[in-house]
């Protein structure tokens, strides 16, 4: 009885408060990104898809990838842009729907060249969805529960990307790797009715559209531009842990496909448990968003470390727990971050440079890891991410001070 009366107020309880007081909107925004991340199951399987049905090289597939990441930068940009002319919702509703349309087409390019522009062209009309939807869960969210509503979205996102690849296995099983398209579209198109249905924008607070008289532009913005290189250190050094950590645990540690996954599947098992507690609770601290930033990055850069101290299993773990955590940390409070910056200008400018910092992470990230692996080994490249870890946290303390210096 005692163990029981614990766990409700000590862990129930808490985790039931740090979703509560977010409005209705935020929570459909949530199910809408959950709907399009789900949806989106054609991209954990793109390289098998496009080595064993198309029959192209590794080097065609570096070449597919690196469109991949231009279009996405290109959408964000383009994101901010008509954000800011023509209203977060109308752009979500463009995006969502003509990328359904874009993902079901796509299935019917078979050349290096036109699956090229294809996939650019998909990842422009989807990326666009990404401004949009920080500018809308500005306005649609209580300022007091900003970093919380992101969170929530961040636990929509992993949600999705967790079930997406289980149900696009299953897909590839029963229907082919074409079924994988045709569900990718139907579900972008269905997330689009969604947001027609569920969101209104008149119910947008008030206070919460305030833009400046006179809107400072992001790129003269020296402060934002100090936290976007920073942001792109931090995204090049965490994506190692979905392309050249795996190849670590697989051919020096030697743990098999199952293995992996479970440690791959403890970091979202772990953000689906603590980070809304958890960012509730940093809340309430007297640290500013730039300190925790900062925290996050170190956590981040140490997980790397610890990789080089032992090959045990226990440090492996360790290593996952501490980049989790740095995670949880620090993605959230850099979206509160950006949003909060963009009151002094354009809104979807902001959010969309916030979005390009870490497609150009993807774009430079994957490859720079896998070429340093190739020619310096594993533990260099981890004390190399470990430096870049270093210079965020450099980049984040001079924005702390310059911060601290504007407000004095």
């Amino acid at each position: 009885m005692l163990l029981l009366n614990f766990i409700q107020k000590k862990l129930l309880i808490p985790y039931y408060k740090a979703f509560t007081g977010l409005s209705v909107e935020v929570w459909w925004l949530a199910l809408i990104t959950f709907i399009n991340r789900a949806g989106t199951m054609v991209i954990p399987f793109l390289s098998l898809y496009l080595t064993k049905n198309l029959h192209f090289t590794l080097e065609n597939v570096g070449w597919i990838m690196s469109a991949f990441g231009l279009g996405s930068v290109a959408g964000s940009w383009l994101g901010g842009k008509l954000t800011d002319r023509i209203g977060y919702y109308k752009v979500m509703v463009y995006s969502l729907f003509l990328t359904g349309f874009l993902f079901i087409g796509l299935q019917f390019l078979n050349t290096l060249y036109a699956f090229c522009f294809g996939i650019f062209v998909v990842m422009l009309a989807a990326d666009m969805f990404r401004p949009a939807m920080f500018v809308a869960l500005n306005a649609y969210s209580k300022p007091e529960n900003k970093t919380r509503s992101l969170t929530l979205i961040r636990l929509a996102i992993n949600l999705g990307f967790s079930a997406g690849p289980a149900v696009g296995g299953l897909i590839i099983t029963g229907l082919s790797y074409g079924g994988l398209f045709w569900v990718d579209g139907i579900t972008c198109i269905l997330a689009t009715v969604v947001l027609l249905k569920t969101l209104n924008p008149k119910k947008a607070k008030v206070t919460d559209n305030y833009k400046s008289a006179i809107p400072e532009s992001a790129y003269k913005d020296r402060s934002f531009l100090i936290f976007l290189v920073a942001m792109v250190l931090f995204g090049i050094v965490f994506l190692q842990y979905f392309s050249t950590v795996p190849i670590y645990y697989d051919n020096e540690i030697g743990l098999s496909e199952f293995e992996i996954g479970l440690l791959l599947g403890l970091n979202g098992f772990v953000i689906f448990l603590f980070e809304m507690p958890l960012i509730k609770w940093l809340e309430t601290t007297k640290y500013t968003h730039t300190g925790l930033m900062l925290f996050g990055a170190v956590l981040v850069g140490a997980s790397f470390l610890v990789l080089n101290i032992s090959p045990w299993v226990g440090m492996l773990i360790f290593g996952m727990l501490l980049m989790s955590i740095g995670e949880m940390i620090t993605f959230p409070f850099s979206n509160a971050f950006a949003l909060n910056r963009a009151k002094k200008g354009k809104q979807g400018e902001y959010m969309a440079l916030y979005s390009i910092s870490f497609s150009v992470a993807h774009i430079f990230g994957h490859n720079a890891g896998l070429q340093l692996i190739d020619r310096i080994k594993f533990e260099n490249t981890w004390y190399v991410m470990a430096v870049l870890s270093a210079l965020c946290v450099v980049l984040l303390l001079f924005l702390k001070k310059q911060m601290n210096t504007k407000t004095a």
